[in-house]
């Protein structure tokens, strides 16, 4: 095709980096949505990652589209790359309605929601959303924090309490909290009391002792990039030492892959690009997006 017979066309965007490598260009014929939650109006600490989902999808360029962990490619799952949702700056409880709004709309059509961050706050919208759908389901939660705060200093609306409303709406004993190495001593107490399932500093072999027991069951799933260690992913808000590797992270989600669990939906947070100049952050949550869409789709 010379160039002015391309005049009246758009460009082939699957390797643009203005959407995710190899997505598909058709919504209707995709099975799963890929969307980013450019919000991050209540960090305790440093903000910035409202511009984590552009900068994932402009390195997943680098990407390669086959998974030798997987044994799969890209084109085997179509994925509809929607871009970011249009958030009010600065105005949470619209935003976290707008959200939960979508996510209704994308349930309605039977597609897989796979939303990247954005603060931790934006999953909570989307629980609730599929919480609906999924009266039964189950969350299992990666991340260095607790998150189970009623509020942050007098503020609900805060992405240090997320799993605690996400507890209080389907119930303690179906969250599943992993690799947790910070929070106040009285969130480790409430989650105790509850009956609600923390495994401390380490995610994968305590995820494989859970798994068997979530066999059958619709779960959604919940990322934050700080569940690995500073060394591995700098750029975040809320870094904390002592993290587990990204070799352990995506032997976790191939762990999920290959059980029973039925994953309904997901999400990658908290990645903050501006805190890591090597990008090696923004690279691997790319990475795991691709895992997350190839071993995770069809399992619901």
């Amino acid at each position: 095709m010379s160039a002015k017979e391309g005049i009246n066309m758009r460009f082939d965007e699957a390797y643009s980096g203005n959407v995710f490598i190899k997505s598909h260009p058709n919504y209707e014929e995709s099975e799963a949505v890929l969307y980013g939650m450019p919000m991050d109006w209540t960090v305790s600490f440093r903000p910035g990652s409202r511009f984590g989902p552009a900068r994932i999808r402009e390195v997943s360029i680098g990407l390669e589209e086959y998974s030798p962990y997987l044994d799969r490619e890209l084109e085997e799952v179509k994925f509809f790359d929607a871009g970011d949702i249009p958030l009010p700056f600065g105005n949470p409880q619209k935003s976290i309605d707008i959200i939960e709004s979508y996510i209704d709309g994308l349930l309605e059509d039977g597609k897989f929601p796979l939303g990247m961050g954005g603060e931790h706050l934006v999953s909570w919208p989307v629980i609730k959303a599929m919480y609906k759908k999924y009266p039964d389901m189950a969350v299992i939660h990666m991340d260095a924090h607790t998150d189970l705060r009623e509020d942050y200093e007098g503020e609900p609306l805060s992405h240090a309490a997320i799993i605690r409303k996400a507890a209080d709406l389907i119930g303690p004993k179906n969250v599943y909290s992993f690799g947790i190495r910070s929070g106040l001593k009285e969130e480790f107490e409430w989650a105790k009391e509850q009956g609600m399932h923390i495994s401390k500093f380490e995610v994968l072999e305590p995820l494989k002792e859970v798994l068997p027991k979530l066999a059958g069951r619709p779960v959604y799933v919940t990322i934050d990039i700080d569940v690995l260690d500073p060394a591995h992913a700098p750029g975040t808000g809320t870094v904390d030492c002592g993290g587990i590797t990204s070799k352990e992270l995506l032997a976790s989600i191939h762990a999920i892959a290959g059980s029973d669990i039925k994953v309904v939906g997901c999400d990658l947070v908290e990645v903050a690009p501006v805190y890591d100049p090597s990008e090696q952050t923004a690279n691997t949550a790319s990475k795991l997006i691709r895992e997350m869409i190839l071993g995770w789709v069809q399992k619901k």
